[in-house]
């Protein structure tokens, strides 16, 4: 089968691997779709981020749907032709978070395409994976393979949601607008937040930000000072999604979140020197989002059920042997939102 591989920065080849048959209790996936996420692209651009580095060479990807193509001893309730979204994520199970009900946290966590471990977690831009029964999720036959590659991302989004608490009428700021920026608009009004304002240094996003319903999108590289009338009276906002990663975002958050108002950093980058006084005057809760566990099954049937319309941030879909091509693509934040590789 042929694979996207990352070797290096920007060393991305197609290369062809082994395929394995479905052991007892898996499935084997023909892959079809595959978002190409932030992540990928800090391998692609970079060898990694922070301290996760690339030492060997690794399939990317873990946006992925397809069809089910072989079925192994034990399994029930998927056949072979069937429609799934694949979970990248693989907890053990039995480590103390897995217990603790904090699975994102396991300390045996075995997540596609990923360099956090050595040997790295192989990802599934592959004609083919196998996986646990498990981690294919079916999805309805009128849903398309694309759409339910947006299962993960959107995963991500919703167990940022469910970090913040109730969004019920809530005002919401949202600082980046990048993929998962993006999301966090669809699941914040999907949560019932009242209003949602984005904020990025690029205007295409921010077009579709108030395509997809944002009620305003501020470009702060034209305008630094859009958010100062929402810092007044202490600040505006109760709930501050952070999906940028720029210390500059987080920063500009804090003056605008009211006082006991939360902050969630989704976005992952460098360090920042944070106000204390300012975050103890006003008494600001910072959490962080991590993955996602349970989310991914409410994903795929938020996406199912048209609850959710995701399409609108499909920028391009590029076959396997143009993986450069849909890289470089998806680096470009003035000409993409979500690129995909599609693998026939």
């Amino acid at each position: 089968m042929r694979a996207a591989v990352i070797h290096a920065p920007r060393d991305l080849r197609v290369e062809r691997r082994a395929l394995s048959p479905a052991g007892p209790g898996q499935v084997a996936v023909k892959i079809t779709n595959g978002g190409i996420c932030g992540s990928d692209l800090h391998y692609y651009l970079h060898g990694g981020f922070g301290t996760v580095r690339l030492k060997e060479p690794m399939v990317l990807g873990h946006e992925l749907a397809g069809t089910v193509s072989e079925i192994g001893a034990g399994v029930s309730g998927l056949s072979p032709g069937q429609k799934v979204a694949v979970n990248p994520s693989l907890p053990c199970g039995h480590c103390r978070y897995c217990l603790a009900g904090l699975p994102q946290q396991c300390l045996d966590m075995r997540f596609y395409g990923s360099a956090m471990r050595t040997p790295h977690v192989q990802g599934g831009f592959a004609e083919r994976i196998v996986c646990m029964a498990a981690q294919a999720v079916p999805i309805p036959d009128h849903v398309s393979l694309e759409q339910a590659a947006f299962a993960e991302p959107l995963a991500v989004c919703l167990h940022a949601v469910s970090r913040a608490g109730s969004l019920l009428g809530k005002r919401i700021l949202v600082t980046g607008s990048g993929p998962i920026g993006l999301l966090l608009v669809i699941a914040a009004r999907r949560a019932g937040a009242g209003e949602i304002i984005v904020t990025d240094i690029r205007e295409a996003p921010l077009a579709k930000a108030r395509a997809i319903g944002a009620d305003h999108a501020f470009n702060l590289s034209a305008d630094p000072d859009a958010l100062a009338p929402y810092a007044a009276n202490k600040g505006e906002f109760d709930v501050a999604f952070e999906a940028s990663g720029s210390p500059a975002a987080i920063l500009a958050a804090l003056p605008v979140l009211r006082p006991q108002g939360v902050l969630v950093q989704v976005g992952q980058g460098g360090e920042v020197a944070l106000p204390i006084s300012g975050l103890v005057g006003k008494e600001i809760e910072m959490r962080g989002s991590f993955r996602f566990h349970p989310e991914f099954a409410t994903a795929v049937r938020f996406i199912s059920e048209g609850l959710v319309d995701v399409t609108p941030l499909l920028s391009a879909i590029l076959p396997l042997e143009r993986a450069v091509e849909a890289f470089d693509l998806a680096a470009d934040k003035d000409r993409s939102i979500k690129v995909q590789l599609s693998f026939g």
